[in-house]
């Protein structure tokens, strides 16, 4: 048995109901991907016989349309064959208003699907698409298990198998999960590419770093994730071996900028300018994160997608003030505060309990208040916070100012939904995770165009001025380059790690006594 220790619980199994970090890998070990992403991130087929390609005749030669070809020896875990119908049904599932799962993209991209038999899945987009290998396809839903459940309450918002998934396709089955406690998957008997090495694995959910810290130095755990610059020279010491992943995260302020609800401030870019001139993130990953890592400039840091002439807004604290002066935000009753036609400059600043989090949440309070901005500051547990629109989530409904988290694109892929217009959501479409509100129609012309961009320098230059624009204007604003460094204990052998599916070999991971 492995035992990982996760700092944060899952908030749903279900893979197209999440947008949190740690449901996401955990579900490659129990779900399947039609492809997953080696350790050089390089995809390979994992229900398919082979990649869809212009070669192969897998992609037509207009790029609008894509043909997949399955195994013939795909089974679910109790048995019952993986068909096209299993494709079919997922999209459907995805695309029904009546389930309100994270986001309907890049499903909503396609015109049709078509299972010609049940080994073909054929899909067809208005235009070519260039992101569906980082993007499409993530997780199946069984037909023959979740349908039904459909049938019976016109929704699979509710679905026990969402928490419950005692039928998957990877090579570990769902067991059962404590919540608060423990989850525990086995190894899956019927696993088409072989039944993995070890036979059960076990995840701890504990309460904060320290907590997993102390397991892992104890030997009570063998996996961990998350783990703090500042805790890896003691890890290191203790024989615990680091593996630090490029994944293409950022760790990042989202502003939300709803025309209507947001606070009138941030609807100012020169205020969200002197939001980023006057926190000190260059002293910050000094000082909390032992200078291993270094302020992020783009969404696309460390990717060839961030534009090379964008760098980190500096330190410079006058200049914030000048800003906040320029656009009328004065301390005009002399407390402290900034104000503006009876509106004070006090800001709710919400993310997780995670301590580097809340060590940030007090170094900007104090440093913004230097310049006349106030910041409340909140936290959440993790399932809470991520909690997608549907779910009334905090930073998803808008009840935060600005929120703070790591995230990549769909990485390898540069592409992300984050800024569409459409993926705005709202209580009558709560699909969506544009959860900035933010709508700008040059913007979204460009992530429009460059997914249609097969080309990869025409579809870079495109994404150089996407991360420009978002510079420019001040919609997201990077603290640190976030690669995912995880914790290995020395029982674990044969772990290769990937920064698009850590887990892709999970089925050759070994155990010694």
């Amino acid at each position: 048995m492995a035992t990982f220790i996760w700092t944060q619980e899952f908030d749903t199994l279900n893979p197209y109901y999440t947008n949190m970090w740690f449901s996401g890998i955990t579900q490659q070990l129990w779900n399947c991907w039609a492809w997953d992403f080696d350790d050089q991130n390089a995809p390979h087929p994992v229900l398919l016989k082979e990649m869809p390609s212009e070669a192969n005749g897998g992609i037509s030669a207009d790029g609008k349309v894509i043909t997949m070809v399955l195994r013939d020896d795909l089974i679910w875990s109790d048995g019952t064959p993986i068909t096209s119908e299993d494709f079919v049904f997922t999209y459907d599932m995805v695309m029904d208003p009546k389930n309100a799962v994270a986001s309907t993209y890049p499903m909503d991209l396609l015109t049709a699907i078509e299972a010609p038999d049940t080994q073909t899945v054929v899909m067809t987009f208005e235009e070519p698409f260039a992101g569906w290998q980082g993007s499409m396809w993530h997780g199946l839903m069984p037909a023959h298990i979740v349908r039904p459940m459909f049938e019976a309450d016109g929704t699979i918002d509710t679905a026990k198998w969402n928490l419950a998934p005692a039928v998957g396709c990877g090579p570990y089955v769902f067991s059962e999960w404590e919540s608060g406690s423990f989850a525990r998957f086995v190894a899956n008997d019927q696993y088409w590419l072989g039944r993995p090495k070890v036979d059960e694995l076990f995840f701890r959910f504990v309460p904060d770093d320290a907590a997993q810290i102390a397991a892992l130095l104890a030997g009570d755990g063998d996996l961990g994730t998350f783990i703090a610059y500042s805790d890896i020279p003691t890890l290191e010491k203790a024989g615990v071996n680091m593996v630090t992943v490029k994944s293409g995260y950022n760790e990042g302020w989202f502003f939300y900028l709803n025309a209507e609800k947001a606070h009138p401030a941030l609807l100012d870019g020169r205020v969200r300018q002197a939001i980023a001139m006057a926190f000190d993130r260059f002293s910050l990953n000094q000082d909390l994160l032992l200078g291993l890592t270094q302020p992020a400039a783009t969404f696309w840091d460390n990717t060839p997608f961030a534009n090379p002439e964008v760098k980190p807004y500096p330190y410079d604290p006058e200049r914030a003030r000048a800003l906040l002066d320029e656009a009328g935000w004065v301390d005009s009753n002399n407390d402290g505060v900034r104000d503006k036609d009876g509106v004070e400059l006090i800001l709710k600043y919400g993310t997780t309990t995670r301590e580097i989090r809340q060590d940030t949440q007090a170094v900007a309070q104090q440093q913004l208040a230097q310049v006349g901005i106030k910041l409340d500051l909140l936290n959440y547990d993790s399932d809470i916070f991520f909690g997608t629109y549907g779910d009334g989530g905090p930073a998803a409904t808008g009840q935060l100012d600005f929120f703070e988290y790591s995230d990549t694109t769909q990485f390898p892929d540069p592409d992300v939904a984050y800024w569409l217009c459409r993926e705005i959501p709202t209580d009558e479409s709560p699909d969506g995770t544009n959860w900035n509100q933010v709508c700008d129609e040059e913007l979204d012309a460009l992530f429009q165009l460059q997914a249609t961009q097969v080309d990869f320098a025409e579809r870079q230059q495109t994404f150089w001025k996407i991360s420009k624009h978002i510079y420019d204007q001040v919609y997201w604003l990077g603290i640190w380059q976030d690669p995912d460094i995880f914790a290995v204990g020395p029982r674990m052998k044969n772990v290769k790690l990937s920064g698009a599916t850590p887990f892709f070999n999970s089925a050759e991971w070994d155990m010694t006594p």
